[in-house]
């Protein structure tokens, strides 16, 4: 029977002010650091500190029959420190326990993988060595901003040394294949383990009505879903935003108490099990190769890397930006270092996307700006500015 692979993000970036024009060349502050405060100290209370408490009990109480899987980026664990200790100190607990494995992304939850490969690796190790110093535990599978993935970054991924790459499980890629198969990533060879996309979403966009208007989720339906799967699948991978369980979902809806449920009914079904990505990877000996030469993700209804530059006002943002590159790095100053490495963050360019319809109502939800071109003109002149202090 396969095993479920539960694993959650935890990001937050470092959110830009309304940075006007008449500001660039000013040297001011780039980031909103008051609503970085707020939101982050929202996040803990609502989130993090609930759903840690129903995550370490469990793990409590069914030993090594439940694990589960966290990346948190690094600028979310700096947000922490500064503004949510007891939050990061129920991280710590959990990953005391032996039995939650934290995965490896880029530190400041950017699209290096797609732009840089020399930025795509010090972010890597950079977070590698934060969470090791932060959490006690030296990762050793990948999990890349977004869920971006393809045979090129799977490659990187094994060059660095990773046992497991994740990725989404995109139609596109699969056709008729199921995501819940043991895959490797053609060429590298690396484990590939794949978000079952319609079970993840079941949970994360369609909690509240999924059993009809007004019927929320629970985890005996959930886990009845799971028992339909064939009996010789490998691994479901249930990938979600940890802000799910409380913050995107308020608790009212009733989604801790899914969360909390959620370990004892799938392991009430006979042989069913937990896993994390990196037992994943060892499960099993064959491995079909899944090509995957166009780059898929998480996001939005066409699961690619059009969220964050598929229009040309984020193409002129990522071009600018990752253009001082080498500049930054010549340069040597590590105030300056920070700023353009907080400034790649997928969250910003993806607050300037102009997709309609459900993806432009979830790009509008996060956005701390009251439109895309708000987003674009805060953006750019905040590199206007690094440009000229670079100058």
């Amino acid at each position: 029977m396969p095993a479920v692979s539960l694993y959650f993000q935890v990001h937050q970036p470092f959110r830009l002010r309304k940075f006007s024009f008449f500001e660039a060349g000013t040297g001011a502050n780039y980031f909103d650091e008051g609503l970085n405060e707020l939101v982050m100290k929202r996040a803990a209370e609502r989130c993090y500190l609930p759903a840690n408490e129903i995550i370490l009990e469990a793990l409590k109480r069914y030993g090594g029959d439940f694990k589960v899987a966290f990346s948190i980026t690094g600028t979310a664990l700096e947000q922490m420190q500064l503004y949510a200790p007891k939050a990061l100190d129920s991280f710590r607990k959990i990953a005391d326990t032996g039995q939650a494995e934290f995965l490896a992304e880029t530190h400041y939850h950017s699209l290096s993988a797609l732009y840089s490969h020399t930025e795509f690796v010090r972010q890597v190790q950079m977070h590698r060595e934060t969470v090791r110093d932060v959490l006690g535990q030296s990762p050793v599978s990948f999990r890349n901003t977004e869920l971006l993935y393809s045979d090129a970054i799977a490659q990187r991924a094994a060059e660095l040394g990773f046992k497991a790459i994740l990725a989404e499980g995109a139609d596109s890629v699969l056709g008729w294949r199921s995501p819940n198969a043991a895959f490797a990533a053609a060429g590298s060879g690396i484990p590939l383990l794949l978000r079952n996309y319609r079970l993840s979403d079941d949970i994360g966009f369609r909690f509240g009505h999924a059993e009809g208007p007004g019927r929320p989720l629970t985890a005996k339906e959930f886990a009845q879903r799971l028992s339909t799967i064939p009996a010789d699948a490998d691994t479901v991978g249930i990938f979600l935003d940890y802000e799910t369980f409380g913050e995107h979902q308020h608790a009212e809806s009733t989604i801790l108490h899914f969360l909390s449920e959620l370990p004892k009914a799938l392991l009430s079904m006979p042989s069913w099990s937990f896993t994390t990505p990196t037992e994943s990877a060892q499960r099993s000996n064959r491995r079909d190769p899944l090509p995957t030469p166009q780059v898929t993700s998480w996001a939005d209804a066409a699961r690619d890397a059009s969220a964050w530059n598929g229009n040309s006002m984020q193409q002129s943002c990522l071009s600018r930006l990752y253009a001082l590159e080498n500049r930054v790095l010549q340069l040597g100053d590590a105030q300056l270092l920070e700023a353009w490495a907080r400034l790649q963050a997928s969250d910003h360019v993806y607050y300037i996307s102009t997709k309609a319809g459900a993806d432009g109502s979830v790009h509008s939800y996060f956005s701390p700006f009251d439109s895309p071109y708000d987003a674009f003109i805060a953006f750019m002149n905040v590199v206007r500015d690094l440009e000229k202090r670079l100058e």
